[in-house]
């Protein structure tokens, strides 16, 4: 949706599509670069920027590409009409820049398919209890399409983005990675989370919630996509589904801390209220009544956590603060690896071989993390879709 030329061939396509179905949505994000164009304009006349003006402006993105995609339609002589949250109405919470869809609804939208109108819906907004437009952040319009989707009951939700689907790693990285045909809601949840940029995590959680089945697919071609389903036998019955990886981590350590109940509570309790995200958390054996906690923070909330978490060390008794920049996370995830003993230690080999010192580690039932020097990252990467045959020579 960059420009009027790729918005006339979206319309083409959708165009081809509405022969195909009775009833059908669409819905939309700003156009290439607009987005970031209206947080320059917002930052220019208020760097503070007021949430609730922020999610006004923001929104007029997504409101051009339905009218502009409508009005394409039209001339092609398709009949459309465009939504905006509050005309159809999407409810969220009351949470400004990363709002939560709690109803959607979809009478409008029955009626136009009932005149032979496709509906165009502007994404990534919606209007909380006082009618105030929110925006429901990252991936916001990926999520407004599922949402719409459960409440249509429809048959499918395709996802139209820059990849023609899901690949076992980043093909910028590995020139081996392959397209996956099918992957669970839970293994595209948790590639999601560990820095895949695919799809964003609460697009993922409500199709699991509702059922919906996703295919992501390329919007520059018509190459088949993938699917994001139910886990089940028709999900391909790979060990592991994909590696990825998450740069601009860093490590903080908090070293001899007493261990004593409601302790920990401290350390992290400030980083929360602070908006600081803490990912990776380890806590030693305690010795002598005293343990270290390590733990893993966005680079760029380092210094900020540090302060903070220095100025509890000695609130607390601990011995000090250690901390590293540079790291990063690599990840494997399957649903194989809930049936299949030796993932981790095929994991550990792998890197060992290469040299690669793992820092620290976190597991659940269909993942594996290690973070490492950042240095190594892209080898890291290479080197664990090797281990796992993931490549199309391994699977022809």
């Amino acid at each position: 949706m960059g420009t009027p030329e790729r918005i006339r061939e979206v319309a083409r396509r959708i165009a081809a599509r509405r022969e195909e179905v009775d009833g059908l949505a669409v819905v939309v994000s700003a156009m290439g670069g607009e987005t970031d164009r209206l947080i320059g304009l917002a930052r220019e006349v208020n760097p503070n920027l007021p949430s609730r003006e922020y999610d006004v402006l923001l929104s007029s993105g997504e409101q051009v590409s339905a009218a502009l995609l409508a009005m394409s339609l039209e001339e092609m002589g398709v009949k459309a009409r465009s939504f905006l949250s509050f005309q159809l109405p999407v409810f969220t919470d009351g949470k400004h820049s990363a709002a939560l869809i709690k109803d959607f609804g979809a009478e409008r939208l029955r009626e136009a398919f009932a005149r032979g109108e496709v509906a165009v819906v502007a994404g990534f907004q919606g209007i909380n209890q006082e009618g105030d437009i929110t925006t429901l952040g990252r991936g916001g319009s990926d999520t407004t399409a599922v949402a719409m989707a459960a409440a249509l009951q429809a048959d499918m939700c395709e996802i139209y983005t820059d990849v023609e689907g899901v690949y076992t790693c980043d093909p910028g990285i590995c020139a081996e990675a392959r397209k996956l045909q099918q992957i669970s809601y839970d293994e595209m949840m948790e590639l999601a989370v560990l820095g895949a940029k695919v799809l964003h995590t609460r697009c993922v959680e409500m199709a699991k919630r509702f059922g919906v089945n996703l295919l992501v697919r390329s919007s520059f071609n018509n190459e088949e996509g993938t699917m994001v389903c139910k886990e089940g036998d028709e999900v391909e019955g790979a060990l592991i589904a994909g590696v990825t990886y998450t740069r601009g981590e860093a490590k903080i350590s908090v070293l001899r801390v007493p261990d004593t109940p409601g302790v920990v509570y401290r350390i992290f309790a400030p980083l929360a209220e602070m908006g600081i995200n803490v990912d990776m958390i380890i806590q030693n054996i305690s010795r002598d009544n005293y343990t270290d906690v390590t733990f893993t923070v966005p680079e760029e909330d380092l210094d900020a956590a540090v302060k903070a978490v220095e100025t509890l060390a000695r609130q607390i008794g601990a011995d000090g603060v250690l901390y590293e920049r540079d790291i990063a996370k690599v990840s494997i995830v399957g649903d194989g690896m809930k049936t299949h003993p030796g993932v981790a230690s095929r994991m550990f080999g792998a890197l060992a071989e290469e040299g690669i010192n793992i820092i620290m580690i976190s597991t659940s039932e269909i993942k594996i993390s290690c973070v490492i020097d950042a240095r190594y990252t892209e080898l890291a990467v290479r080197v664990l879709h090797d281990a796992f045959e993931l490549g199309a020579a391994e699977q022809s």
